[in-house]
């Protein structure tokens, strides 16, 4: 897996997967394939404006983590894109959320690589430690979540 980013400006990863473009894009945007690598709960339609939630943990307890996203682009088998990581009651937009971008491109007789990206960290407004400290939590959390998206797609691709 490659990385990239600098100055906390974004998360860039690249990784191969061994399955179409078709594949990999319905695993990163449809909420049953997502809740098997990613969030715990999904609820979301790949369709550009169209909003969701996503929680870490049993969203009906105290303790989960819940956020609300929005879908940027849906141009299946290429990208899927979505803003997340703002306040409830906002609409997502450049300056209060981050968007995360899912290129798919190729690879190979019926592989697929991805390039990842996680941007909008400086354009938050959040002081230094906290854009420094939300920076290394969600590239380590991608960097742990991103290789179960490829061993889940090996099993899924396997049943096919």
């Amino acid at each position: 897996m490659k990385s990239g980013g600098t100055e906390y400006g974004s998360i860039e990863r690249e990784i191969h997967i061994e399955a179409t473009p078709e594949v990999v894009y319905e695993v990163i945007s449809t909420p049953e394939h997502l809740m098997q690598w990613w969030p715990d709960e999904a609820q979301l339609t790949a369709v550009p404006g169209a909003t969701g939630v996503i929680a870490f943990g049993d969203s009906s307890k105290p303790d989960a983590h819940v956020e609300s996203l929005t879908v940027v682009e849906a141009d299946p088998p290429r990208r899927f894109s979505f803003r997340w990581v703002y306040d409830n009651g906002e609409t997502a937009a450049p300056d209060n959320s981050l968007l995360v971008t899912f290129d798919l491109v190729p690879s190979g007789s019926a592989g697929t690589l991805l390039r990842f990206s996680e941007s909008g960290y400086r354009e938050k407004g959040w002081e230094a430690a906290v854009l420094e400290e939300t920076y290394r939590d969600h590239s380590s959390g991608w960097d742990y979540f991103l290789p179960r998206l490829v061993t889940y797609v090996a099993r899924l691709a396997a049943t096919r």
